[in-house]
């Protein structure tokens, strides 16, 4: 995608999401104070990184850290290293960490962070360069009780244990509760890496049983092989649905009778791609909307389904896996066509759920097994997808859940708004 037209579409998310922002405001009957709080960041930073490159040059890359609001407590979101990041993009992601919080119950504000950049094209010791570079520019406006980042696009737990060691430096005492998705030696939390894809699993399985639809006779069609889709390919599969189709940002594969979701991912970790896999035919991401299935995840970037695409969408389900998959005009489309879409501030909630869970082990010097962590969070799951679908049962026509969730989580903010004075 182009950059003008990239920063174009980065616009109009924020404008979008602004949008839902004010009509849920106006529908719930809230002081007008609501949206001026909530329709832009209170601080939004942009900050120059020098780093040292392996052949001896030096390059400035441009850094962003978008803390919309901490109405419930700390800023919290990822940092992705992006090529195509722009502010527009990261604030608009921030306001969404803002409602996912709100959502599912946990004590955080929202916040999101980028550099421009492409890790792919950098070495290890240059991408802790720009790690611990992001840290120092960015060092006094984070910490374990103000901002506190997490993994997000091309960062991981390696990215995270290096951010964490900065800041520990920089503050002369150890200081790994400032980021969470850590490696589980420096402070991590099991079941953290494959969160985001269990939370969305879980989400699946509460929309087909709203729908009446037995979760092992789905089949499941997955835009995006990385953290969130593989991870879910994997977990449905385990659940007992067939997985018929997976695309990654090369193309992907499809087969009716389904794929062992295990062979998939074994043989694009060992290639580094989904080509070539036997027993499969290649299908393109355009391809993967138009078939037939009954879940459709997409977990990859953001704008995939649109008003280009929607209305060959033949999924009864669409679970958002990632941030922002659908526009405006897809959104249109989908309810009219009555397809039940499980909202991204919803259905990948789960990855800030259980980096709370790392906060607090963090904070009390404890740490829960695997079954503890993935057993609390199938409840707060649970909890907000049955809370969401009745409040837009009673309150959005044609089960409008982008709208109910919109609504749900206002009302929360405005509740605390309320009470700390802010109106």
């Amino acid at each position: 995608m182009k950059m003008a037209e990239k920063l174009r579409r980065s616009e109009n998310t924020l404008s979008a999401t602004r949008n839902l922002i004010r009509e849920s405001v106006e529908r719930l009957k809230l002081s007008p104070s609501v949206y001026e709080y909530l329709k832009v960041p209170m601080r939004f930073v942009e900050v120059a990184i020098p780093v040292e490159m392996d052949d001896g040059s030096t390059r400035v890359f441009t850094g962003y850290r978008s803390q919309h609001n901490n109405v419930l407590g700390p800023f919290k979101g990822g940092i992705r290293f992006h090529p195509e990041a722009s502010p527009d993009e990261v604030k608009a992601l921030s306001m969404w960490m803002t409602l996912k919080c709100a959502l599912v119950g946990v004590p955080f504000g929202g916040g999101k962070g980028a550099v421009v950049c492409d890790p792919r094209q950098m070495s290890l010791k240059e991408k802790e360069r720009v790690s611990r570079g992001y840290v120092r520019a960015m060092g006094n406006v984070l910490g374990p009780e103000t901002d506190i980042p997490a993994p997000d696009v091309y960062t991981d737990a390696q990215v995270m244990a290096w951010m964490a060691d900065e800041h520990t430096i920089i503050m002369q005492k150890p200081s790994f509760g400032v980021v969470t998705g850590k490696p589980l030696p420096v402070g991590g939390c099991v079941g953290r890496e494959e969160a985001t894809s269990r939370g969305c699993v879980f989400a699946a399985r509460e929309a087909a049983r709203a729908l009446n639809i037995p979760l092992k006779s789905c089949r499941i069609a997955i835009q995006g092989a990385g953290n969130v889709g593989g991870y879910a390919a994997l977990l449905l599969q385990e659940e007992g649905c067939t997985i018929v189709a997976i695309t990654d940002s090369r193309g992907g594969l499809y087969n009716p009778a389904g794929m062992d979701a295990r062979a998939v991912m074994a043989h694009k970790k060992r290639t580094g791609s989904l080509a070539g896999f036997p027993g499969a035919d290649a299908i393109t991401n355009a391809e993967l909307f138009r078939l037939d299935c009954d879940i459709l995840i997409p977990a990859a970037l953001e704008n995939q389904i649109t008003g280009d695409n929607a209305a060959g969408v033949k999924a009864k389900i669409v679970v958002e896996g990632a941030n922002g998959p659908t526009t405006p005009d897809g959104d249109r489309i989908l309810k009219e066509k009555n397809v039940l879409l499980v909202p991204d501030i919803l259905a990948n909630s789960g990855g800030v759920t259980v980096s709370y869970f790392e906060w607090v082990q963090n904070n009390y010097g404890f740490r829960w097994d695997a079954e503890t962590v993935n057993k609390r969070l199938e409840d707060k799951m649970v909890e907000a997808f049955r809370m969401v679908y009745s409040f837009t049962s009673q309150n959005c026509a044609n089960l409008d859940m982008r709208s109910g969730a919109y609504m749900y989580a206002i009302q929360r903010l405005a509740e605390a708004m309320h009470y700390r004075g802010w109106l």
